[in-house]
């Protein structure tokens, strides 16, 4: 299993609708849960399956109408995988968060720029 070199957001969501469908979900429900377009989650899925953090396979229901469906599901080691990256992103974007509320070095209330009169 190859480690992933860039985590979008993008990749964040993918990666949550995996983490809680354990028995695999297709392509069009991730779409739909993530609200991401289908341009963005099958190259996710395809790159996801490509590093062996995802495995997929064909629907087989025979009791179902329409067109076969793929599933696609976190190997163990992709869920394992899949979790850290998902902690590691949030904790990236609270730290951001953090850094835009801290007031710039010497530009706090006191400053004579932003002193109330």
């Amino acid at each position: 299993m190859q480690p992933l070199k860039r985590i979008t957001p993008a990749t964040v969501d993918v990666l949550e609708i995996l983490i809680l469908e354990a028995e695999g979900v297709w392509g069009l429900r991730i779409v739909s849960r993530t609200g991401r377009p289908a341009g963005t989650v099958y190259p996710i899925l395809e790159r996801l399956e490509s590093m062996e953090w995802v495995t997929s396979e064909w629907e087989v229901d025979p009791s179902r109408s329409g067109p076969r469906r793929r599933l696609y599901r976190l190997t163990p080691d992709g869920l394992a995988a899949a979790r850290a990256a998902v902690d590691e992103h949030a904790v990236r974007m609270q730290r951001r968060r953090a850094r835009r509320q801290e007031p710039e070095p010497g530009r706090g209330r006191d400053d004579a720029r932003g002193a109330i009169a």
